[in-house]
């Protein structure tokens, strides 16, 4: 197991620092508290499924990663570098972390192909003939490459968050976030998002996946992060939480959603 539990964010001794190290993140709206001294840190390589009840905090959680979301104090660093405030250290930290959410985002006006070759070429200024040909080869890992031409509105929505997909691993990124991304679709769509997820999974990319999803979480996940009240209230392997999870907030989570 890669547990970096004693080790700061700058802790390099011999180990790899973490990709992602939150320490004693906060966050409030208003009078709700919705991220409670969240500290984490999650390896190169894994991939940490965030579940829990409505409103506990778990997109707030992932939005923060690439500061969708400003946190009110703690500290955030991706590979090893501290989330800046703003500017152009933000956007170049930012484009190490790709970010997939419920809806889709797409441009309608542009193409799938075009969907996929923009960021690589507007941010990376990545050439067009190579931004092309990154953007077929990413279409065609995730199966969709035979939808090159058409626009979004002419594609199911499983094949638009595939596309949404593709996108964000145009930029090459170090982290991939997904936040609900299959919450939106109909039921008969929600296998081949989770297929291309689980193949990015085994590619060995770090993933932080906010998900209802309770089989993908115990077949890809390495690890699983139960939120309730802004609090992280068990982090633990899939199989360990799934069949003797520790705290009473879990069990009654459990009872709901694996009864349905």
């Amino acid at each position: 197991m890669t547990h970096a539990d004693d080790a700061g964010p700058a802790a390099t001794t011999g180990a790899t620092p973490s990709m992602i190290s939150m320490t004693a993140v906060e966050k409030t709206f208003g009078p709700l508290h919705v991220l409670q001294n969240i500290t984490i840190e999650v390896p190169r390589g894994q991939v940490v499924i965030v579940v829990g009840p409505s409103g506990s905090g778990k997109s707030t959680l992932c939005r923060t990663i690439n500061r969708l979301e400003p946190i009110d104090s703690g500290t955030i660093a991706v590979d090893g570098k501290v989330l800046p405030a703003e500017g152009k250290a933000l956007a170049a930290l930012r484009a190490d972390v790709g970010m997939v959410f419920q809806s889709f985002n797409l441009f309608a006006h542009k193409t799938i192909l075009e969907n996929v070759m923009l960021a690589p070429m507007k941010v990376r200024r990545m050439k067009e003939a190579a931004a092309k040909e990154s953007a077929f080869a990413l279409l065609e890992r995730v199966g969709i490459a035979n939808q090159a031409d058409k626009y979004p509105a002419q594609l199911s929505g499983g094949q638009q968050q595939r596309v949404a997909i593709a996108r964000a691993l145009a930029m090459n990124p170090k982290v991939m976030l997904f936040d609900e991304p299959t919450s939106a679709l109909d039921p008969e769509m929600v296998q081949e998002v989770l297929d291309v997820m689980t193949s990015l999974a085994k590619e060995g990319m770090t993933m932080v996946v906010v998900t209802h999803e309770m089989g993908f979480a115990r077949r890809a996940g390495d690890r699983v992060l139960f939120m309730a009240d802004g609090q992280i209230v068990e982090d633990t392997e899939p199989e360990t939480f799934f069949t003797n999870p520790r705290s009473d907030r879990a069990k009654d989570f459990l009872g709901k959603i694996l009864s349905h």
